[in-house]
């Protein structure tokens, strides 16, 4: 195994040092540096030399997105404008847009962490990577693409949309490596089906996928219908971008950038941290960050951490995949239900399209409609209608037999539901639209 830097196999004693060392210098650097930081610190009567190391972490207090949001656009900047270099920010869907800057320091550092991520998977400077994330304020497309550059790979810098002239260009000009979201991926194998052409020819081998949550069996559907091993990588505007986590060729958790950014599981409830192995709320803290230093950020992402080695060598901890979000949790007629559980299911019946859609509504109701939406395969929508009937009444017993719920099935034709060149819109919550 070719590692990019020696860092990710430092020995783990010597890696709990550094990491302490870096946590002192960064809690002074935001007290001194972020009014934010010192207001909270001083709430607390706490001083950053009370921060002695890691085993003072939970100490200190937490960040949310919401203290971006008070201090928007540049509250939480801890440097002068004249060393911000690069602005990004998050979709600002539900209110004022998450804001973050970075000095020279800042990119060098990302492009160092995504060029990590992509060599784990195998990318060199022979490789050809297509990056169909979104350029712009979305971190993907940049972060890709400045990890794609460090190795010194040819890069192609599509961002997201026209998906036909996306697969052409991939011909055409011989991609090896992909960069996107899961959902996009398996646009481009549709899209790439319809005009004719097997997903499998395509000179793809390796997909970098993130920015949505995403199953193991959507990972297995795209590798077999694409012919390529698929990477999971993670990444938040809020503490990086893209490269802060990511998957090696065992697909066995992601490793964590650890000398750049140190992880916690917290209860989501009771707020306190909970030891490596157990399920709860992902918290980070950058260690480096010069532009927007975050401590304790709450992700709001649900996972859990693994210490055992890895085959492949690296020494750090790993993050298991993304279960669902803390806020993403839907809660239907009094069970919690997380999106990921309902895919998981569909992508492993047979007749079934890997693209589905959860609707909720409850008009003139008491309790919550529950449907689900699927794209079932052509050759079932040619069956009997007994046949239809029984793939419905699977899915159903499937669902039922997992979350306890009996929703409405619906099954539709292929291409049915809308397809985002983004991260795709697996829920449709219409019940706040009854109780205003």
């Amino acid at each position: 195994m070719i590692y990019w830097s020696p860092s990710e196999c430092m020995d783990p004693e010597a890696r709990l040092g550094y990491q302490s060392e870096l946590l002192r210098k960064q809690v002074k650097y935001a007290y001194e540096n972020v009014p934010m930081y010192k207001k909270k610190f001083d709430e607390k009567g706490l001083k950053p030399e009370d921060i002695k190391g890691l085993e003072d972490l939970k100490h200190v207090p937490f960040t949310v997105k919401d203290d971006f949001r008070e201090n928007y656009p540049f509250g939480i900047f801890a440097v002068p404008m004249d060393r911000i270099v690069r602005f990004h920010a998050s979709s600002g869907t539900t209110g004022k847009p998450v804001v973050v800057g970075y000095t020279e320091n800042d990119l060098e550092m990302w492009a160092e962490c995504m060029a990590r991520t992509l060599a784990a998977g195998g990318v060199t400077k022979d490789d050809i990577v297509q990056v169909t994330y979104g350029y712009g304020l979305f971190t993907g497309g940049f972060g890709a693409h400045g990890g794609s550059q460090k190795i010194g790979s040819a890069t192609i810098p599509m961002s997201s949309g026209n998906t036909k002239k996306q697969v052409m260009i991939m011909q055409d000009f011989g991609a090896t490596a992909l960069c996107c979201t899961p959902s996009y991926c398996l646009q481009i194998i549709e899209t790439a089906a319809s005009m004719g052409i097997d997903p499998k020819t395509l000179p793809v081998k390796k997909c970098f996928l993130g920015a949505e949550p995403w199953t193991e069996a959507m990972r297995k559907e795209i590798e077999s219908r694409f012919d390529v091993k698929a990477y999971n990588i993670f990444g938040l505007t809020e503490v990086l971008g893209p490269g802060v986590s990511f998957d090696c060729k065992y697909q066995n958790g992601m490793h964590i950038n650890e000398d750049f950014f140190y992880p916690e599981i917290i209860d989501p409830n009771t707020l306190e941290p909970l030891p490596d192995g157990e399920i709860g709320e992902l918290v980070f803290t950058a260690l480096t960050k010069e532009g927007v230093p975050v401590l304790r950020y709450r992700t709001k992402d649900i996972t859990s951490i693994i210490k055992e080695p890895c085959p492949c060598g690296r020494t750090g901890r790993r993050m298991d995949r993304i279960l669902g979000r803390s806020d993403d949790m839907l809660i239907i007629r009094g069970v919690n239900v997380f999106p990921n559980q309902i895919e998981e299911i569909l992508i492993n019946i047979e007749g079934v399209e890997p693209t589905y859609q959860i609707i909720i509504d409850r008009e003139n109701s008491v309790s919550d409609n529950f449907e689900i939406m699927v794209e079932v395969s052509e050759n079932v929508l040619t069956d009997e209608i007994k046949a239809m009937e029984n793939l419905k009444n699977r899915i159903l017993s499937e669902i039922h037999s997992v979350i306890g719920l009996h929703p409405k099935i619906r099954l539709v034709e292929p291409f049915t539901i809308e397809r985002s060149a983004g991260k795709a819109r697996r829920v449709i919550d219409k019940r706040e639209l009854y109780t205003r």
